[in-house]
């Protein structure tokens, strides 16, 4: 790929969805961006770029940027936030938010859907500690055809058997023909909505826990704090914040800290008395 064909797609790219892509990344372009130009009876990447430049077409940059943004994701993916939101996160809320009995979560760039469904899981695993609460999980990603696969709730083999326990398997998911459909009571509990991570997010209302796991790597610096300060304005002041196991906000942002002892888990930051015991702080503060 020419220099200044790459400089162009990853400026239109940044601009859109935020995502950085270096020059070792032109490989992934052209993989991406081959099958794109060929839906479009192009003869390859150049003849799209010249496209781009010639005029002004947006269902072909939205079409580059969703190509270039989705990313992977599986059921269950590094097992241990999903256990810390089970045996430390909800126990927590269950005691603030006694009152209401109520609780939003948020899985931001959900691609096809399987973290907003591996929540769904754990919270039906969870359900008799749960009698009588209203609890809403949204799922969100910039990829329109993402979050129709997320809506359809349907998978492959290959997408069910990486991290799926075989019990949630058989439990959860029934089989037609060569995929899995996820059940319909859990598809009942996540609504999605197509939604980019760089626009203003207080449309979504508010969420008392955020999953925005594996996703600020693909960010600049600049881009990574645009991105935690606005969760940072759609979360109350006991929010719980999940990153992914190689992210973190030092460094990047003062609107957040890490939870001491749970790795991967951010509170609001507020004065250091509190966020040095978020337990107490979470479960003391109760504002909405």
């Amino acid at each position: 790929m020419k220099p200044d064909d790459f400089a162009f797609l990853s400026d239109l790219v940044k601009s859109r969805s935020g995502l950085v892509l270096t020059r070792d990344k032109a490989y992934l372009l052209e993989s991406r961006l081959m099958p794109l130009a060929r839906k479009r009876n192009m003869k390859g990447v150049d003849e799209l770029v010249r496209v781009l430049r010639a005029r002004r077409d947006e269902g072909l940059a939205r079409d580059v940027t969703e190509a270039m943004t989705i990313n992977e994701s599986f059921f269950f993916r590094d097992i241990e936030p999903f256990d810390l939101f089970r045996n430390t996160v909800l126990p927590i809320f269950r005691k603030s938010r006694a009152d209401t009995r109520s609780m939003r979560i948020w899985s931001a760039a959900a691609c096809c859907g399987q973290e907003p469904y591996t929540i769904a899981m754990v919270l039906k695993e969870e359900a008799a500690k749960l009698a009588g609460w209203r609890i809403e999980i949204l799922g969100t990603d910039i990829s329109g055809d993402m979050v129709a696969k997320a809506r359809a709730g349907v998978y492959s083999q290959f997408e069910v058997q990486r991290g799926l326990p075989i019990t949630l398997l058989v439990k959860y998911f029934k089989k037609q023909g060569e995929m899995w459909q996820i059940d319909p009571s859990l598809r009942a509990m996540v609504q999605y909505q197509e939604h980019d991570l760089l626009h203003d997010l207080r449309p979504l209302g508010r969420f008392d826990v955020v999953f925005c796991r594996n996703v600020l790597i693909y960010f600049d610096p600049e881009t990574k704090t645009r991105v935690l300060e606005g969760i940072a304005r759609v979360m109350p002041p006991d929010g719980l914040l999940f990153l992914g196991g190689a992210e973190t906000v030092i460094g990047v942002t003062d609107r957040f800290k890490p939870v001491p002892g749970q790795r991967g888990i951010f509170c609001l930051n507020r004065d250091p008395a509190s966020a040095a015991h978020p337990e107490s702080a979470a479960s003391g503060a109760g504002a909405r």
